[in-house]
């Protein structure tokens, strides 16, 4: 009666409560207390792996009497797929969308089969598993797709050879019950089939720190016993070494031409009983997959019994283990997960809390092509694009997301909080960041009746000119490729400082084109002071008294503070009284020291940077506030951040905006080096500006989009997504650009406007504290000229006569 008690309540059982699941004929009880356990580790997320197909052989030294798979050898045919071949079915598989390579091949056929020795001779190799490291090798170099192979029974020196070209591997175990290998069974002639055999591998994958898919074979002629004492083999393995990333249960398919071709299959109910007491001997964290296209009338009830993962799907290739399946499209796979009120996410070939331990799991080769496909929870990106690219589309790319069945009272619970303008908690705010599917929609929608009901229909944007007034910096950000200095030498552009006429000749040609604001920021130039920075604001304002300077980060306003002995409170009025009008909210990247500490380690920390604008505010500068995501972070660092911002605006107030600002990869120099993804998915880009509607309301009313980042379509889908803001018009925007970003240099007032009456909005030209812009400005802005050619004179090393740094230093 314990036992019973105890998987119905979800508790971890032992070896005997395991057992006794055997005799236990309540199906919906056990489907009922199994999905409980799943929900606890898996939410509302049910994932698959959007996959190609690789059959390197189709060759094996086994005889399972079951499988249409392996074959002897046919005349006239080739044992292997040529390299030509491999990369023909990957690139394809790349054009479309996927993730995953999947090598499958027969056993060891260079054992049995004379043709295959002399085969592998002819391409250079003496085994077939030498001749599968290349081939993945391959596909891994060229394409980037990630390998997952399945290569049969293997020993640690060859798990650790494959590790070196694959992001997993895999090898069912399909059972333990031994009789099945003795004559009539269906493993009878197959000595890769011996359970201890299989049982070595799986040992070996974990101490080879090997990230490793196993399973059951179901229907073959096991009992349930047999099944639950499998299970607990592959539960022991596990809590020795932790890396049993996924388990399968497949249900076993009669074929014709086959010994087992008259074989009974086993009944769906047969399959959700094993799925559930699967799901209650792993626990909840242990991913648990069914191959949808082998039960393709029970997906719902599937999910139902405790699954979360589907596996892998291919839009390119068939299941060539089970020909006679039709993998199902995405978008029906989507419509039966929700049907289950569930989500369906794409993720990659090696689960997330790998990809976390990469160091420790992930061959160093192999982890950074991991990790750029990744998006902040360790899945895979919904579609092609990128921050700050063009436009790009894929033949088949994510489907659109279907209804859910059933009530979101858990999501509803925390959008009322937001509505109410409540604090949300850390938890609850990460929660909507892995919103997906028709969920993140809920969230966007959310947030833009949130903007409706806050602000209006009215899209606001400035006319601004941006003023890098140099790119010379002793910092070494990872996430920056503007700066230069001897590190960053073989990165976009040269290092250049302009001097006070150059600064002053942009400032007056700016005011004629309409612009009502300068923004201006530069790299930490280690021969900059306070003076510096005070001599750039009173030239720009005596070129255009009128103009509005919008400049400095906390860093600068720090670094100028430092060289100049005062405090930071005392410099913030220097550079008030010189004619600083506001400053922008940049430097803070993430609030989050954890981050911090990787991707800018000798910056500003978290509380420096909440202590430099805060003083600001309380001197009576306006700042705005800024978030660069997308790298090395994590949902739970998003919420912090957004928390952090949130509490400053409730003490002090002095925030007019918050801009999300997506990191762009291309030319980072952590990204280069393999330690960053590339920049957040544009599900997650969208959702920073629905979360932070939602999170900082009803502090913080002005959300921004920018376009630099996320280009005219981009906009147009953050303003439906809680935006009402689209930035400054530029002029001159070079940071994103040397780091890659292809959205230009200027977005004119027409295109702004173009873009706002494409999301169904009103356009309104602000000022950058959210007035009126001049009327006189506002008619110049629509008939302005090309700018002239810019000059950037090359800076010193560092300090020169008639250097900028020189002369007011």
């Amino acid at each position: 009666m314990a036992a019973r008690e105890g998987w119905r309540a979800g508790a971890e059982l032992d070896a005997g409560e395991a057992l006794a699941l055997a005799e236990e004929g309540d199906l919906s009880a056990l489907m009922t207390a199994a999905a409980r356990v799943r929900d606890e580790g898996f939410g509302a997320t049910v994932t698959v792996s959007r996959k190609v197909f690789i059959p390197l052989t189709q060759l094996c030294r086994d005889v399972c009497h079951y499988c249409t798979f392996a074959h002897p050898p046919k005349k006239g045919q080739r044992a292997f797929l040529t390299p030509d071949e491999v990369l023909e079915i990957a690139r394809a598989g790349a054009r479309l969308g996927c993730d995953e390579a999947l090598f499958t091949l027969g056993d060891k056929p260079e054992l049995r089969y004379a043709v295959v020795r002399d085969e592998l001779a002819a391409l250079g190799h003496a085994t077939t598993l030498s001749y599968l490291k290349e081939m993945a090798g391959l596909v891994l170099k060229e394409t980037g797709l990630l390998p997952h192979i399945n290569a049969g029974v293997m020993g640690e020196e060859d798990l650790l050879s494959l590790r070196a070209v694959s992001a997993s591997q895999g090898l069912m175990i399909e059972t333990t019950a031994e009789r099945l290998s003795a004559r009539g069974g269906p493993h009878f002639g197959s000595p890769d089939k011996r359970p201890a055999a299989r049982l070595a591998t799986l040992e070996a994958a974990g101490r080879a720190r090997v990230p490793f898919t196993t399973g059951l074979l179901i229907g073959i002629g096991e009992t349930r016993r047999e099944r639950i004492e499998a299970l607990l083999a592959i539960r022991d393995s596990h809590a020795r070494y932790g890396h049993v990333q996924e388990v399968i249960i497949q249900n076993f398919r009669a074929k014709p031409g086959t010994k087992m071709a008259g074989a009974p299959e086993p009944l769906l109910e047969d399959h959700l009983w094993t799925v559930a007491v699967a799901r209650l001997i792993l626990g909840p964290a242990m991913s648990i997959q069914a191959p949808p296209n082998l039960q393709p009338e029970g997906l719902k009830t599937l999910i139902d019994a405790g699954i979360n993962d589907w596996g892998g799907v291919s839009p390119v290739t068939p299941d060539h283990v089970n020909p006679e399946a039709p993998w199902p499209a995405l978008a029906s796979l989507g419509v039966a997960t929700a049907r289950a009120g569930k989500v369906l996410a794409p993720r990659l070939a090696v689960y997330p809390r790998y990809l976390d331990q990469r160091a420790t799991w992930l061959h160093a080769d192999v982890a950074p092509l991991v990790l750029r496909r990744a998006d902040g929870a360790g899945l895979a990106h919904e579609s092609a694009w990128r921050v700050g690219e063009e436009e790009r589309t894929r033949l088949v790319d994510w489907p659109a997301a279907p209804a859910l069945a059933g009530e979101e009272t858990a999501l509803d619970a925390i959008l009322d909080t937001a509505f109410a303008g409540r604090e949300l908690a850390e938890a609850e705010i990460a929660t909507l960041f892995d919103a997906r599917g028709a969920r993140a929609q809920r969230v966007f929608e959310a947030a833009d009746a949130l903007r409706r009901e806050t602000v209006g229909e009215t899209v606001s944007y400035v006319v601004t000119r941006n003023i890098n007034y140099t790119n010379v910096c002793a910092y070494r950000c990872g996430f920056c490729a503007f700066s230069k200095g001897r590190q960053h030498a073989h990165l976009r552009g040269r290092p250049y400082e302009l001097d006070l006429g150059e600064i002053q000749r942009r400032t007056s040609e700016a005011w004629e084109r309409g612009a009502s604001e300068v923004c201006m920021q530069g790299g930490i130039h280690p021969d900059f002071s306070g003076e510096t920075y005070l001599a750039i604001l009173r030239a720009v304002k005596a070129a255009v008294p009128q103009m509005h300077v919008h400049a400095f980060s906390a860093l600068e306003v720090r670094h100028g503070a430092a060289t100049l002995g005062v405090t930071v409170p005392e410099f913030l009025l220097m550079l008030k009284e010189a004619g600083l009008g506001s400053l922008p909210g940049t430097a803070a990247e993430i609030l989050d020291d954890e981050v911090r500490a990787i991707i800018c380690p000798d910056k500003l920390t978290t509380e420096e940077w909440l202590e430099t604008v805060g003083a600001a505010h309380r001197v009576g500068l306006r700042t705005t506030s800024t978030i660069m995501f997308g790298h090395v972070d994590g949902y739970r660092h998003w919420a912090r951040h957004l928390l952090r911002l949130r509490r400053l605006q409730a003490e002090t107030g002095g925030i007019t905006e918050f801009v999300p600002l997506p990191f762009l990869h291309m030319e980072a120099p952590l990204y280069l080096k393999g330690g960053t993804r590339a920049g957040p998915s544009r599900r997650e880009a969208l959702l920073m500006h629905a979360v932070g509607r939602l999170a900082l309301h009803p502090l913080i009313p002005n959300i921004q989009a920018s376009w630099v980042k996320l280009g005219e379509g981009g906009i147009v889908a953050a303003l439906k997504a809680g935006a009402n803001d689209i930035g400054g018009t530029l002029m001159d925007e070079s940071i994103s650009r040397a780091a890659g970003g292809m959205h230009g240099q200027e977005f004119p007032p027409d295109r702004m406007e173009a873009a706002i009456r494409a999301a169904g909005r009103l356009a309104r030209q602000r000022t950058t504290l959210y007035g009126e812009a001049p009327s006189r400005q506002k008619q110049r802005s629509y008939a302005a000229e090309a700018l002239a050619p810019r000059n950037e004179p090359a800076a010193g090393r560092f300090a020169r006569v008639g250097s900028l740094a020189a002369r007011q230093g």
